[in-house]
């Protein structure tokens, strides 16, 4: 008789309910199976900012998948060409070319299907997957030549069509150089009040461009003194592409003689104290440029060049190249160069050199070599060139052309005026958009030139200059349509794409 009380207890008859549901629903797991759908985990490009170094983004699935259907069934809009690999449950997509900048992309993946659904005699769909992601703004940076804005670093949005003015008016902007995210710009510059050109000091300014993941960094227009000209000249600088290192040429103000490459760390150590630079024991040299590794700088020494250690000893370079006294640029990965032989007629040579060896002539010309970059989404070469029309009077045509790295097959893009040889061009990091100034010197007839007169490298007087943006298409495009410059809305000279 108690037991059968104790039986009927409530709390025993929730138990027993309990216990026969549960045997229940795990009776039809095991009879349906396992149901449960595939899903995305992990979108690496969620709804993030990239640049031109960002090639390559990965989905990661709950659990393995056929991976033909996810291959088939994934879609970005607007598309962007690519290669698959896969690791596992991890699905890599690696971009053929840079992403255009100022775009919102979306990934779509539907239908994709688990890879063991087929063989349990099931078939289990993915849940329908959307991400979304955006390219940074196409922006541009230029050195101001109106009155209002003379000589002060001025940066454009050109996806926008915002301009912001960085630096202050009593400080005239000679060169400069964006670090690689965008964020800071590197320059160099001397005081209004002062118009002695090698009073140069190095600075930074902030950009105020958002980051990488949507959000905004320090203000725009925030100064601060990297490198003071005490006791020596700062001529000429170049920032590593990772932004850690600037290479700076100076001379010691109390020895004319006494001139070099000097190397400071953008960051502080360990300690927390302010970086200084120092001497690079090396021969002095001409002009340098840092290697894309980041690691060291390509020097012309004498009657070559150099590569030397930022690392190591510097007093015994990597390598010499006695045949080359320039080195125009480098590509992206290191694996090719664009350098200048000078010939004893006075002639120019413009080579492909590799890290394999190779040394592939491209082009000849009577004038200068000015400026070539490498396109990051094509094997294409793009230079400024001049080419002498007048040897009594050494006249320079300037004109820009496309060279196909592997056919050596040249493509004329733009003939410029005669009267503007000083011509400075930047390729976007996208590919599809080449930057180029034309200035315009004073002439005697002109106001008299003051103490805050902005100078071309060749000493002339500005007296205005113009941005021009030209569209590029490929150089194997067939279309017969002539492609012009668009002249923008911006009074400037020395224009600079933003990475």
């Amino acid at each position: 008789m108690t037991k059968s009380k104790a039986f009927i207890q409530p709390l025993d008859r929730v138990a027993i309910a309990l216990m026969l549901l549960l045997s229940l629903l795990i009776g039809l797991v095991i009879w349906q199976g396992d149901a449960v759908k595939p899903s995305v985990r992990n979108f690496t490009w969620q709804n993030q900012q990239i640049g031109a170094d960002d090639i390559s983004f990965s989905l990661t699935f709950s659990r393995p998948m056929d991976t033909k259907s996810v291959e088939e069934n994934l879609k970005i809009d607007p598309p962007l060409a690519g290669k698959i690999s896969w690791a596992g449950r991890r699905m890599v997509y690696t971009l053929l070319t840079p992403a255009p900048y100022g775009t919102n992309y979306q990934v779509q993946l539907q239908q994709a299907k688990d890879k063991f659904s087929q063989k349990q005699g099931q078939n289990r769909v993915l849940q329908p997957f959307t991400g979304s992601f955006r390219t940074r703004d196409r922006a541009i940076l230029y050195i101001g030549v109106n009155p209002e804005e003379q000589g002060q670093l001025i940066f454009y949005n050109l996806t926008q069509e915002q301009k912001k003015v960085l630096t202050p008016k009593d400080l005239v902007v000679m060169d400069f150089e964006p670090f690689p995210d965008g964020g800071k710009v590197l320059f160099s510059a001397h005081t209004a009040n002062n118009p002695d050109l090698l009073s140069a000091q190095l600075y930074t300014v902030t950009t105020g461009i958002f980051s990488k993941t949507g959000n905004r960094t320090e203000a725009s227009g925030k100064v601060d003194l990297i490198l003071d000209n005490k006791d020596y000249q700062n001529l000429k600088f170049d920032l590593s592409p990772d932004g850690q290192t600037i290479v700076i040429q100076r001379g010691n103000k109390s020895n004319p003689g006494d001139f070099g490459l000097w190397f400071l760390p953008t960051t502080s150590d360990k300690s927390g104290e302010k970086p200084t630079a120092k001497r690079l024991q090396s021969q002095p040299g001409g002009d340098f440029m840092i290697t894309p590794d980041s690691k060291a700088v390509a020097v012309a020494q004498g009657q070559g060049a150099a590569i030397i250690s930022l690392q190591g000893d510097a007093s015994k370079p990597l390598d010499f190249l006695p045949q080359f006294g320039l080195v125009q640029a480098f590509s992206k990965d290191g694996s090719q160069a664009a350098m200048v032989k000078f010939n004893t007629d006075y002639t120019r040579d413009l080579f492909l050199v590799t890290n394999q060896g190779t040394q592939k002539p491209l082009l000849k010309t009577t004038g200068s070599i000015l400026n070539c970059q490498f396109d990051p989404a094509s094997p294409t070469l793009y230079c400024l060139l001049t080419q002498l029309v007048s040897k009594e009077e050494y006249i320079e045509q300037p004109y820009l052309v496309a060279i196909d790295i592997k056919t050596g097959e040249q493509k004329p893009l733009l003939v410029l005026p005669i009267e503007q040889r000083n011509v400075r061009m930047s390729l976007s990091p996208d590919g599809l958009g080449l930057l180029f100034d034309q200035v315009v010197s004073q002439t005697n007839s002109q106001a008299p030139l003051s103490t805050n007169t902005l100078k071309t490298d060749d000493g002339e007087a500005i007296a205005t200059s113009s941005l021009w943006l030209m569209p590029l298409l490929p150089i194997a495009d067939t279309t017969t349509a002539e492609i012009k410059p668009e002249k923008l809305p911006l009074a400037g000279f020395d224009p600079y794409w933003l990475p």
